[in-house]
């Protein structure tokens, strides 16, 4: 038997930047500190929990659930207090309680319950839940009075998968986690409007007339796909994981690049040379459809094997564009635009999962993934608001219109990616799996027989 043990070296106690000339006469050279400008090393699932309590207690205080009275601004002790006549909104919302941002949200809270065991974070869900359980009814029943406002309009009539399929996904997800209201109604109204209501090019494949006829817009697969893949596990029919599969290869055949690793943003039908620009969270936006699909696709569904062959090249072409800071550029093939948070923290989530269940290397990509959660951790402010993320973004045609999009703390597209990311992270270091460099590597004490791997994946 090899018996490992816990080592750490000594480099973590120096303080002398790489760059010092006052370097101890007695000190190898090659243990002077390196001056990193982020966290380097591994992290302690103490600080990972730090970072998702901070961006928990944000999104507590800033997204209620209640709603209010707009006319006197009272808020509503029960739902069932609101009539015909009333125009209601949520409660002070910094962010939309409905929106495919708040559905990624969501997801994340599900995660952080289940990795760190703490009832707030499936609470908040909870919360939600219940409440747009009890006012879809309410909404629905007063369609038509013309005095009648409120805030479910996107849930009522879906318009775009960006209505439908995060919300969805989440909803199906807090069901299958044991929440007994009644989601019923919403979840098969979304899926009846991703199924059939979406327009499709002829082969199926999910399309959009904006900002030109049969435009495909990456986002897409993650607005419809996990959904999909969502409702195959719900509801037992096989037709859901067949069109999610579908999508995946369909998109990938036309947006995928081969030898960059990567996805470009845009297809447009009729096009001899399409939009190669390579957006970091739409390429977010793929990787986490691919890992949420095979998360519950049968082992033996035609198609598997194909996605996962995607997500592998995907999963390689994100690691060789990973800045030395640790997280991701707004175009991932341009270093020279601006780093960007919301990605770096959707590739952590979805690298990390994909180590957790044995699709990629954990000897590989562990450090990958370590070094930008680090990065990421940098990114959540005192008062647990995620910085430097992009707001959101249309189709662009030519490099200006990405690389000048603002970032901005009020950008939904950043708090469920960061909770998923450091949801993921403490799983992985459960896990045994993560790593560093050999000037920071981390072995855990455990037996290893004969010849096996030290770093085993599941």
């Amino acid at each position: 038997m090899q018996k490992i043990s816990i080592v750490f070296t000594l480099l973590a106690l120096l303080t002398l930047p790489l760059s010092s000339q006052e370097t101890d006469a007695n000190t190898p050279l090659h243990l002077s500190r390196p001056d990193y400008p982020v966290p380097y090393g591994m992290p302690a699932v103490e600080d990972i929990e730090n970072v998702l309590t901070r961006v928990y207690g944000y999104l507590e205080m800033s997204t209620p659930a209640a709603v209010v009275n707009e006319g006197n601004g009272q808020v509503y002790a029960s739902v069932n207090d609101i009539r015909a006549t009333d125009q209601v909104a949520f409660q002070q919302a910094d962010f939309r309680l409905v929106s495919y941002e708040w559905g990624v949200t969501y997801a994340g809270m599900l995660s952080a319950a289940a990795s760190t065991g703490d009832a707030k974070y499936g609470d908040y869900v909870t919360d939600r839940m219940r409440l747009l359980a009890d006012l879809y009814p309410i909404a629905k029943g007063f369609e038509g009075k013309e005095s009648f406002r409120h805030p479910m309009g996107s849930v009522l009539h879906p318009h775009a998968l960006d209505d439908a399929g995060a919300i969805c996904a989440a909803m199906i997800k807090a069901k299958r986690a044991g929440f007994e209201g009644d989601l019923d109604p919403m979840i098969d109204n979304f899926i009846d409007y991703i199924s059939n209501g979406q327009q499709r090019l002829d082969d199926g494949t999910f399309a959009r007339n904006r900002p030109m006829t049969n435009s495909l817009w990456l986002d897409d697969l993650f607005m419809s796909v996990p959904a999909l893949a969502q409702a195959g596990a719900y509801t037992g029919d096989d037709q859901y994981f067949h069109d999610g599969v579908k999508q995946i290869l369909q998109f990938s055949e036309r947006m995928f690049d081969a030898d960059k690793g990567l996805y470009s943003h845009a297809w447009i039908e009729g096009m001899d040379n399409h939009p190669q620009y390579h957006w970091g969270r739409a390429n977010g936006w793929a990787i986490m459809t691919m890992v949420e699909l095979l998360e519950v696709l049968p082992e033996d569904h035609e198609g598997r094997e194909e996605v996962l062959a995607y997500l592998r090249k995907h999963i390689e072409g994100l690691a060789r564009n990973q800045s030395p800071q640790g997280l991701w550029h707004q175009l991932l093939d341009r270093n020279d635009s601006y780093l960007e948070t919301s990605a770096t923290a959707i590739f952590t989530y979805a690298i990390a999962r994909a180590i957790n269940k044995g699709y990629v290397d954990a000897k590989v990509y562990g450090p990958v993934v370590t070094l930008a959660w680090n990065a990421l951790s940098t990114q959540v402010n005192d008062r647990g608001q995620v910085t430097n993320t992009c707001v959101g973004t249309g189709m662009g045609f030519d490099p200006a219109f990405y690389y000048y999009r603002p970032v901005n703390v009020y950008a939904a597209h950043g708090y469920g990616p960061v909770l998923l990311a450091g949801a993921e992270m403490i799983t992985l270091l459960e896990n045994s799996f993560a790593r560093m460099n050999d000037s920071a590597v981390q072995f855990y004490d455990h037996e290893i027989p004969g010849d096996a791997p030290i770093f085993e994946e599941n």
